[in-house]
Formats: C-alpha cells, sequence, structure tokens
C-alpha cells in the first residue's frame, strides 16, 4: 500500500509537468486540474510565481494558514491541498506573492464544489391504459440549486401547459389522454444551476392497450378437395400482445386444422362441405378481449397462395417465392414474367421454376417485376402476383451538357427500374481526383442538374437512379467545364429584312444567348438623328420577334438602340441608323401639280366657251384671230351671186343664226346674190362684227348652184 508521500508525489507530478510548460519565466498564475469538484473529492492548486518571493493563499479575502493545505514547493511556487473538499470549500482563491525585489502580484481562481445530482426514490418504469392520463415524477436532490428537464428522443419536453405533454413546475411529467405512441423511454436531466454539471435518469413508459380483432375479409370462398386449403387471418392489435382463441364450427382435428405461432392464422387443410360455417377469432390481454367473425363458404374453383406478396432484395442476391395451389380438379401451376409475357419453366437458368417455387440467381435490375403464380383448371383460373424488387440499373443513354455555373443531364431512356419506381437520381460530382464525391438527390419529375458550382470550372461527374430498395449503379464518369454566368449579349437586329412605310419602320429582333439566364425584356430606345433630340423610350417582352415603330417624321434620319436585360445586368446595345426618305414625285401631289391642272382645266374650259361664241355669236377671241389673219372677206365664206338662184339679192346662211336686226324669209337665212353665184361663210371665216358690209371690190369665191 502507498504510503501518503508517494501519492503525494503522483498528485504533483501532473503539476509539475504543467510548470515545464509553461516555463520559468511565464507570469503568476494558479494551475488546477479541474475548477467544478464534487463533495469529498481531492482537489490539489499550485501557485506559480515566476519568480522568487513569499507566496500566501487567501480564500475570499482571507488568509489561509492551515499548514495541512497549504506548503511551498520551492522559492517561486507552492501548493495548496483540499483532501475531502466540502461546500464550505466553494469560494475564490486567491495567490499572491511579495517579490523580492519588492513588488506584490497575485492570481485569482474561483473555485464550485457540488453535491449530486441525483434521483433518490425516482421510479424508472410507468404503466398507463391508452386515454388516461399519465405522470411520471422526477425527485432530484443536489447542492446548490438543480434545474430539472425533461427530454424524449433528444428533445426537451415544454413546459408549456397547453401541450399535451409538458413538465408541470414540480418536474413531474404530464402526459394528457395517453396515446400509443406515449410509449418510449423518456429522460429526466438534473444540471446544477449555472454549470455543466448534470445527470440523467432513462424513465420507460408503456402504454395498455385493449386488444381489437380485424379480418380481411369477413367472408371466404373456397372449393372444396383434398388438395385445397384455406387460411382464415385475424388481425390482431392491442398491448400487451393479446392470445389469440378460435371458436369452430367443427372440432379442432390436429390433422385437419394448423394455427401458425401466435394463432393468428388458422389453416384449414383439405377442405370440405363440412367446413362450411362461422370461424369466431378471439383476443384477450390484461385489459379486455374482442371478437369478430368470418364466415367460410365452401365451393369448388382453384386457389393460389404465395409465400410473400412482395420481395425486396439487393442485387446479386438469391429469390425464392413459393406457390400453392389448389381446387378440384388440381389446377396447373405456371409462372408468369409479367414484364415480358414469358411464361418460366424448370428449364435451367437464373430466372426458373423449381417444383412451383420461383427462383431467380443473382438477382440483377432487369429481374425485377411483377411475377404471377397462375392455377389452371377445367373449373376456372386463379393467380397472384408477387412483386419482385431490387435497385435500378446504371443509366446508359445519358448525355452530359455545361450551363452557366452548373451542368445538366440528359438521359434519352431511364435506367431499368429494378421493379420499383424509380423516385429520385443521386447526381454527384468533385474537382479533383483526391477529393471525395459530393452529390445531390433531385426528384425524378424535375431537371437534372448540379447547380451552385463554381464558373469555368472543370468537374467529374456522373450519376445513379434511386428507388424504393436502394440505390442503383452509378453511370460511367464524365468531364466537363462549367460556363460562366453573365450579362446577355447584343441583340442582332436583321438589316436586310428592314421594312419602311410611309412614316412606319419595323425591323426583326433576334438573341443569340441569353447569358445562361432568362432574358426579362428589351429596352428600345430611339431619336432623329439630329442636335438636342430627345430619346423616346420603350419596352418589349422578352420573347418579342421584331421592333415596330410608328408616326415617324417623313424625310428625317433615326438612330435606334436596342438592349437586351437578364436578372445579372443589360447587354451592349445594339444600334441601327435608318432614314424615313420622301415619297417619289409619281404617288404624290405637290402644289406644281396642282396648279397646272388648275390652269389645264382653266384653259380647256376657256377653247370650249371661245369656240361656242365663235361658231354662235361671231364673236370671241378665235373669231378676233381669224378677221386679223384673213381680213373682212373671211375664207369658207358661201355666197349666193347676185341674180344666180335668188330673185331678190339675198344669201342664204348655211350653219349661221340669223343676224341680229336681219328678216326672216321661209325659216331661211339668205345671202345677197352677186354674179349668180352663192359665197358660204363658215365660223372661223365670218365677220367680226355682227353687220359689217363686204366690199364691192372683192370678189367672193364661186360656189356652183
Amino acid at each position: 500500500m502507498m504510503n501518503q508521500s508517494a501519492v503525494l508525489k503522483l498528485a504533483l507530478l501532473p503539476l509539475l509537468l504543467l510548470l515545464l510548460v509553461y516555463g520559468t519565466d511565464a507570469k503568476m498564475d494558479i494551475i488546477y486540474s479541474k475548477q467544478d469538484v464534487q463533495v469529498g473529492e481531492e482537489l490539489l492548486l499550485l501557485c506559480k510565481a515566476g519568480g522568487e518571493g513569499d507566496i500566501t493563499w487567501m480564500k475570499d479575502g482571507e488568509d489561509i494558514d492551515e499548514e495541512e493545505k497549504v506548503s511551498k514547493i520551492d522559492e517561486t511556487s507552492s501548493k495548496l491541498l483540499i483532501k475531502k473538499a466540502t461546500m464550505e470549500d466553494a469560494g475564490r482563491y486567491t495567490c499572491a506573492c511579495d517579490f523580492d525585489s519588492g513588488h506584490r502580484d497575485e492570481t485569482h481562481l474561483q473555485l464550485y464544489v457540488y453535491e449530486g445530482p441525483t434521483f433518490p426514490n425516482t421510479k424508472t418504469y410507468h404503466e398507463f391504459l391508452e386515454g388516461t392520463k399519465g405522470m411520471v415524477p422526477c425527485l432530484v436532490k443536489g447542492q446548490p440549486a438543480v434545474n430539472v428537464r425533461w427530454f424524449r428522443d433528444m428533445q426537451q419536453i415544454p413546459s408549456d401547459e397547453g401541450e399535451r405533454v409538458h413538465q408541470m413546475p414540480d418536474n413531474t411529467l404530464h402526459i394528457e389522454k395517453v396515446k400509443r405512441e406515449d410509449a418510449g423511454t423518456y429522460v429526466c436531466r438534473a444540471q446544477i444551476k449555472g454549470r455543466s454539471i448534470y445527470q440523467e435518469l432513462a424513465v420507460s413508459v408503456v402504454v395498455n392497450v385493449p386488444p381489437t380483432v380485424a379480418l380481411r375479409e369477413d367472408m371466404k370462398k373456397v372449393m372444396a378437395g383434398s388438395e385445397t386449403n384455406v387460411s382464415l387471418i385475424c388481425l390482431v392489435d392491442g398491448h400487451p400482445k393479446p392470445n389469440i382463441t378460435w371458436n369452430m364450427p367443427v372440432t379442432f382435428d390436429p390433422s385437419h386444422h394448423w394455427f401458425n405461432s401466435d394463432r393468428s392464422e388458422l389453416t384449414i387443410q383439405s377442405v370440405t362441405r363440412a367446413d362450411y360455417g362461422e370461424y369466431i377469432c378471439t383476443a384477450t390481454n390484461k385489459i379486455s378481449d374482442d371478437t369478430a367473425t368470418m364466415m367460410l363458404h365452401v365451393f369448388e374453383a382453384p386457389e393460389v397462395s404465395v409465400s410473400a406478396e412482395k420481395q425486396s432484395v439487393s442485387v446479386g442476391e438469391h429469390v425464392s417465392v413459393s406457390c400453392n395451389v389448389s381446387g378440384h380438379p388440381q389446377p396447373e401451376l405456371y409462372w408468369l414474367n409479367k414484364h415480358n409475357g414469358q411464361t418460366l419453366d424448370s428449364t435451367s437458368g437464373r430466372v426458373r421454376v423449381v417444383d412451383g417455387e420461383l427462383v431467380i440467381d443473382e438477382i440483377v435490375p432487369s429481374d425485377g417485376g411483377l411475377y404471377s403464380c397462375m392455377a389452371v383448371s377445367t373449373s376456372g383460373n386463379a393467380s397472384r402476383d408477387v412483386a419482385i424488387q431490387t435497385q435500378p440499373g446504371p443509366p446508359h443513354y445519358m448525355s452530359v451538357s455545361p450551363a452557366p455555373a452548373s451542368v445538366v443531364f440528359s438521359l434519352k431512356t431511364l435506367p431499368i427500374s429494378g421493379g420499383a419506381p424509380i423516385t429520385s437520381f443521386v447526381l454527384q460530382w468533385k474537382q479533383s481526383e483526391t477529393e471525395q464525391w459530393k452529390e445531390v438527390t433531385v426528384p425524378a419529375s424535375g431537371p437534372l442538374a448540379i447547380t451552385a458550382l463554381k464558373p469555368y470550372t472543370l468537374y467529374t461527374v456522373r450519376l445513379a437512379a434511386l428507388n424504393a430498395v436502394g440505390l442503383g449503379q452509378f453511370s460511367d464518369i464524365n468531364r466537363v467545364r462549367t460556363q460562366g454566368i453573365r450579362e446577355p449579349d447584343s441583340p442582332v437586329l436583321s438589316s436586310d429584312e428592314i421594312k419602311i412605310e410611309g412614316n412606319s419602320f419595323s425591323v426583326p429582333l433576334k438573341q443569340t444567348d441569353d447569358g445562361g439566364t432568362p432574358l426579362l425584356h428589351f429596352n428600345v430606345r430611339y431619336r432623329q438623328d439630329t442636335e438636342g433630340a430627345e430619346w423616346i423610350e420603350m419596352q418589349l417582352s422578352s420573347d418579342a420577334a421584331s421592333i415596330s415603330l410608328k408616326d415617324l417624321s417623313i424625310g428625317s434620319d433615326y438612330q435606334l438602340e436596342v438592349t437586351a436585360v437578364n436578372a445579372n445586368g443589360s447587354s451592349i446595345p445594339a444600334t441601327f441608323n435608318f432614314t424615313i426618305a420622301e415619297q417619289p414625285v409619281s404617288s404624290r401631289m405637290t402644289k406644281g401639280s396642282v396648279v397646272g391642272i388648275v390652269m389645264m382645266i382653266f384653259l380647256v374650259v376657256f377653247l370650249v366657251v371661245d369656240a361656242t361664241c365663235c361658231y354662235r355669236n361671231r364673236c370671241g377671241l378665235l373669231m378676233t384671230i381669224a378677221v386679223k389673219l384673213f381680213g373682212q372677206q373671211v375664207p369658207g365664206l358661201k355666197m349666193l351671186e347676185e341674180g344666180a338662184g335668188t330673185t331678190n339679192g339675198e344669201l342664204k346662211l348655211k350653219g349661221i343664226s340669223t343676224p341680229r336686226g336681219s328678216i326672216q324669209q321661209s325659216g331661211v337665212n339668205t345671202l345677197s346674190k352677186e354674179g349668180g353665184h352663192l359665197t358660204e361663210v363658215t365660223c372661223d371665216k365670218a365677220p367680226l362684227t355682227k353687220h359689217e358690209k363686204i366690199q364691192p371690190d372683192r370678189e367672193l369665191p364661186t360656189v356652183n348652184a
């Protein structure tokens, strides 16, 4: 047995090691192993002064003189030993040193002493009936003050009295109207107030539930036969687990009736008509009992039963599902792969039938799906489906393309599902071979994209499908460099396809690159190409295909600017200059044209009026011109010579009205006769005035009578 000196040396060893670590020139300090000390424990404090001097200890400002506690190690250090700590030892400890150099220094340490916490007289097991009130106390003892908290599944139970499960002021756990899900383990945690010292006590809560009985079917129809077996299943619930008993219309016969381990399933072998009747299932536990009744009708029809309606296995494992058929006459058993419609046989292979049992060796994803065990006889057919499920296969027809700060996967066809629907995909990526794969799971219906990557960075990526069974095999790895996120490129204005109609202008608009982010809109502005002209601005939707401007000024030059905008900013403006030209002369009416047309109309009207005046009244401009040219004897005037064809020496005028002041004879205009010849007078050669006489010395043209 070690003496006290040896024990003291062992206790001083870690403190001396700390002293060596700190060195001899460190500042003054108290070295300790822990600040929280339990009642009854031993505590050693080492004061290092960093220089020679007189070292003293104080607690809460008062000197400690007990020699059994304080001892000097050397001129620069001293120790304080508390062999069995009590609550009174808690306080503020001070180590002071009066150095030989004449100055004084001191350092302090706050020491905490605690007792407990403990859980005296606290039960760790409680039973409650479903629907009743549950009270679980937690009795705690400890010093100084202790805080109590209840936890379940590492979640703190609230103290709000409005909650169904809450902690009461006296630290009792209150469960209102206990439910089955309230059963489990609760933890009462007692913690020293203000410190990290705590103890926990696990308390089990059991919820007792009265038994209930349910039947998958309250009536069952079967066909009688020596090979026909029928199972009556009684679904029982309750806690503690109920005991099950059966009442049958016939006496129990071990060779004819069979129960499973918990008697929840009654199997009647070689069903006969005597088996017809009511079968009563009764469930009993210490709380109460419950019953349910099933009616069994016995007919003759094939029956099929399988060992499992669904099996979920991993790729490479062995699968076997047994199938039993019954009926009269005995049906034939077939296994059908409903995925490809093939009937399985007993020939050797990975997927085969052995003695009516479906066997799959080293299952692969393409083996997953529905299989049907069929019973076929002359009295009818019956079948039962079995779902075989495994992980999906690897993606084969896949492409990977870069996108702005992301990678996009495209699948031409989905991987083989393995018999269970593919619910999601796992996308993995890394930058270097030494890195661990990072991954994200995305729904199968959503976009297959890895986002929030670094732009312009080379990544290694791969993809695998996930179903209810598990994760399938990953695809081959692909290496792809991400694109950058930026503002869009400038829009493209097709100058070869512009249209100018009158004072309207239009030009096609295209956007070749949106910068990796959908466009928000286009900003359009235009103005006349003159000094001081103001910009006219407008905004087009992101799907606009052209720009149309109306009510422009004829004969003016214009400037046009178009900017594409996405969430990252605006593009460099696309600029375009155009002119609204004046219309050709043939297509417009100028002032000169209007004046010319008016003058032409006036001239035509004047000539018509003048000609009418000439021919009817021997007046007007035309008549004046004729007289000036031909004199008084106007050519073309036909006059009758005197005595020729008339008796009174008058002339007959053709086509000329009777002169004003003359006398009409027999309604005929006459001319004076001269030498027996008649001269005809036309409008353009008529006299200028009405009554101007013909000169006698001028010979008239002769006209044959």
